[in-house]
C-alpha cells in the first residue's frame, strides 16, 4: 500500500510514528554534539516533509514544538515547505544545560578512591592514561655519611649488612665465599651466614670475624604457636609471624635459580633486595658471575663508587654473540678483551631492579581456617597426586564460576613463574614486569581449555568438590606438598611482598638475554639471501 491509499485516520498513525521515530534520532544527534539535517518525516513519503536545522544545545522544547506543528499539518493535509525555526534556535539557547563531568574511581574490594593513572580532560569526557601501568624501577642509596651538628665534621655511618645463602654441598662455591667474606667485612660489610654455612666457613677454612652473624630461618606456618588464623584475618595479624630479625640490607645467592628460590621461601613477608651470582646450571636467573662478586656487593650496598671500580671487566669468557655462528650465518668476532668496559651495571647512579610479583597462596579448610600459607615466586601446582584418577576441580575468579578441572593438574604461576613449569606445559611466556597471573592447565582431556592470563587484582580459588572420586595434592614453589581433602580449597591472589632483584643491565635487556643464552630463544640458521 502506498501513501495516497491509505484512510486519514491511518495516515495521521503512520505520520506520527515518524515523528517519535524522527524525535529519537534527533535528540541523539543532540547528545553527540552534531549539527546538520534530520527530516522529522520520512523523506519516501510523498505527502509532506518537515526538516529542521538541529543544533547541539537545541532543546527537547524546541523540538516537541516543531513535532506538534508537523504533526497539526499533516492532519489538515496541507502542503509544507522545509522550513527553519528560528524562534526554537533562540529558545534552546536559554535552555542549554550545564556540562557534566565524569569522575573515574579506581576500586579495590569495596574500597575505592580517585584514580591515578587514567584522566578525564576536555569538554566531552575523554579519558586518558597518564603513563604505562608499569616501568623500570631504579634505586639509589642516600649518602653515607651525616654532618655533626656540634663540631661541623663529618662521620661516617655504617648503613650494610649483607645475608651470604651459598649453595649447599658445593666445595667449590663454598671456597669461594670463604675468599669473599673476609673482604667484606674488611670493608665495614656485616655478613651474615645460616649456622650451617657459618660453622664450615670457620672450621674448615678459618674464616671468623665479630661482623660475621648468624641468620636463622623462620619456622614453617604449621609450627606455629600461634592460634589458628582465618581467611578473613587482618594483614596486621599475620605480619606478626612474617618478620625477621635481623633484617639485612641486601641478599647474595651464590648458586643457581633454585637458590633464588630458597631465598624467597625464607622471607614470606617483605624481602631485602637479592643479587643473584652464578653458580648453578641454568641460570636463567643470575645474571652476575663469580668474579664479580666482591664488586656488585659493594656497589650494590652503595659502599663502592662507580669510578672505584676496576677498569677491567674481570670475566674471562668471551663475548657472546645472538645468534650463534652457523654455516649459513658466519660471523667475525671483531671485540677483543681489551674492548670490553669495565665491571659496572644500573644506570648512571641508578641500580635497576625487576619487582618480581609474588602469589599469596592459602590452604582453606571448609570452616575458613587456614592450615598453611605461602607466598611463592614460581608457582603454585594442584594435582592428583598419587592418585590414578583425574583431577576434579571447581575454579572461580572473584567469586565467579571459570571453569572445572578435569586434567591432571593445573598450575597458577607467576609471569617470573612463565618460563619454569607453566612454559613446559604450553603456557605463554611473560615479561616479569607484567602484573599478571597465569593459569595453565596439566594434561586437560578437553581440546578447548588453554592457558589464560588474568589481571593481578583477582581472586582465584580452586576448591575439591565433594564428589571427587579422591582428593588432589598442591606444591608450592616445587616444595611444601600437601594433600587437599574433599571441602578444602587454595586461594591464589597478589602477594604484597614482592621479591626484588638486581639487573645487571635493566629488567629487559636481562630477561631477553636470559631467553636467548638459556633457550635458545627463536633460534634457527639465517636465510642466505637472494
Amino acid at each position: 500500500l502506498n501513501y495516497v491509499s491509505l484512510t486519514p485516520e491511518k495516515r495521521r498513525l503512520r505520520s506520527r510514528k515518524a515523528f517519535l521515530l524522527d524525535s529519537l534520532i534527533a535528540f541523539l544527534c543532540c547528545v553527540q554534539g552534531r549539527s546538520f539535517q534530520v527530516p522529522l518525516l520520512r523523506p519516501n513519503c510523498p505527502h509532506r516533509v518537515l526538516a529542521a536545522n538541529l543544533d547541539p544545545s537545541s532543546s527537547l522544547e524546541s523540538l516537541d514544538q516543531q513535532r506538534n506543528t508537523s504533526a497539526s499539518e499533516s492532519a489538515q493535509g496541507d502542503n509544507v515547505e522545509l522550513i527553519r525555526t528560528e524562534s526554537s534556535m533562540s529558545a534552546s539557547k536559554l535552555a542549554r544545560s550545564p556540562e557534566r563531568r565524569i569522575d573515574l574511581m579506581f576500586c579495590d574490594g569495596d574500597i575505592c578512591k580517585d584514580a591515578v593513572r587514567q584522566r578525564v580532560i576536555g569538554k566531552h569526557n575523554q579519558i586518558i592514561l597518564s603513563g604505562p601501568a608499569t616501568g623500570q624501577v631504579a634505586y639509589t642509596w642516600n649518602q653515607d655519611s651525616v654532618t655533626n651538628s656540634a663540631n661541623g665534621e663529618r662521620s661516617t655511618v655504617t648503613i650494610s649488612s649483607v645475608l651470604l645463602l651459598v649453595r649447599p654441598n658445593d666445595e667449590d662455591l663454598i671456597q669461594k665465599a670463604a675468599e669473599v667474606v673476609p673482604k667484606l667485612t674488611h670493608v665495614g660489610v656485616k655478613v651474615l651466614l645460616v649456622p650451617d654455612l657459618a660453622a664450615k666457613l670457620k672450621f674448615h677454612y678459618g674464616v671468623d670475624d665479630e661482623r660475621i652473624g648468624l641468620f636463622e630461618a623462620a619456622v614453617e606456618f604449621e609450627s606455629r604457636s600461634s592460634s589458628a588464623r582465618h581467611v578473613n584475618d587482618s594483614e596486621d595479624e599475620w605480619m606478626q609471624d612474617m618478620l625477621l630479625e635481623p633484617f639485612p640490607d641486601l641478599v647474595c645467592t651464590l648458586g643457581g635459580d633454585g637458590l633464588l628460590m630458597h631465598a624467597s621461601m625464607l622471607f614470606q613477608g617483605p624481602v631485602p633486595p637479592i643479587i643473584s651470582i652464578a653458580g648453578g646450571s641454568l641460570g636463567f636467573l643470575t645474571p652476575f658471575i663469580e668474579d664479580e662478586m666482591e664488586d656488585a656487593i659493594c656497589i650494590a650496598l652503595g659502599m663502592v663508587r662507580r669510578d672505584e671500580t676496576p677498569h677491567t671487566d674481570k670475566r674471562t669468557h668471551d663475548i657472546t654473540v645472538f645468534p650463534p655462528n652457523m654455516e649459513s650465518y658466519p660471523h667475525d668476532n671483531r671485540f677483543s678483551q681489551a674492548d670490553i668496559p669495565k665491571f659496572s651495571f644500573g644506570m648512571g647512579e641508578y641500580i635497576c631492579m625487576t619487582i618480581r610479583m609474588r602469589l599469596d597462596c592459602r590452604i582453606v579448610s571448609p570452616e575458613g581456617v587456614v592450615r598453611s600459607r605461602f607466598n611463592v615466586l614460581n608457582e603454585v601446582v594442584i594435582d592428583r597426586g598419587s592418585s590414578p584418577y583425574l583431577a576434579a576441580l571447581e575454579c572461580f575468579c572473584d567469586d565467579v564460576h571459570l571453569t572445572t578441572v578435569q586434567a591432571d593438574g593445573v598450575i597458577f604461576a607467576t609471569p617470573t613463574g612463565s618460563t619454569a613449569y607453566s612454559m613446559a606445559a604450553g603456557g605463554s611466556v611473560v615479561h616479569p614486569a607484567v602484573p599478571s597471573i597465569l593459569v595453565t592447565p596439566i594434561c586437560p582431556h578437553v581440546l578447548s581449555f588453554r592457558s589464560m592470563v588474568f589481571p593481578d587484582h583477582v581472586v582465584l580459588r580452586c576448591y575439591v568438590p565433594d564428589d571427587a572420586r579422591a582428593t588432589a595434592s598442591v606444591a608450592f614453589d616445587g616444595k611444601h606438598r600437601r594433600e587437599l581433602q574433599r571441602g578444602d580449597s587454595v586461594q591464589i591472589q597478589m602477594s604484597n611482598y614482592p621479591v626484588p632483584t638486581l639487573n645487571r643491565g635493566d629488567h629487559s635487556s636481562d630477561w631477553l638475554e636470559s631467553l636467548k643464552r638459556s633457550f635458545n630463544f627463536n633460534t634457527r640458521p639465517r636465510q642466505r639471501p637472494l
